[in-house]
């Protein structure tokens, strides 16, 4: 009995462990409203999947940066998943990369004429604790391995 207590108490430690780090990926469908999606000081969005059906012009991530570098940058196309024609259209399959944009800045997704644009991205914490951004939780460290090799001595041989 006190082993499936002890049991029971670990895995809900554990399941609210993996609740408070977790910082799950998003999701979001563009056709007719611009996405908007600010990036604070302290932290960085990482974008996995930016793709595009239809339409023939290509969806564009923009990235205004709002701190003291400000600037404004195209830094992800999307990737087109259908063999529609127009001057923009490309032979299936495409490559699709990802992005990070560390902050402060402001993402824009502008919808597309014709086009649904689907993106999925997650913001992340850039406190170093790997995303947790729960104050009192802190992820742990790994600690380095230390490994010792002896040097290797020479024992003189006699007679030479």
């Amino acid at each position: 009995m006190k082993t499936a207590a002890r049991c029971l108490i670990a895995a809900v430690i554990l399941a609210a462990a993996s609740f408070a780090f977790a910082h799950p990926f998003k999701s979001r469908i563009i056709t007719t409203a611009p996405l908007m999606i600010t990036v604070g000081d302290d932290q960085f969005l990482n974008i996995k999947n930016f793709s595009q059906e239809g339409g023939t012009d290509r969806g564009v991530v923009s990235v205004t940066f709002t701190g003291d570098n400000g600037g404004t940058a195209n830094v992800l196309t999307a990737i087109r998943i259908d063999l529609s024609t127009g001057s923009n259209s490309q032979n299936f399959p495409e490559i699709g990369n990802n992005v990070i944009i560390a902050g402060p800045a402001q993402v824009t997704v502008t919808p597309v004429t014709g086009a649904t644009l689907f993106i999925t991205f997650r913001k992340e914490s850039n406190g170093g604790s790997g995303g947790g951004g729960i104050i009192g939780f802190a992820s742990p460290t790994p600690s380095p391995i230390i490994i010792f090799t002896p040097i290797p001595t020479t024992t003189p041989t006699p007679g030479f």
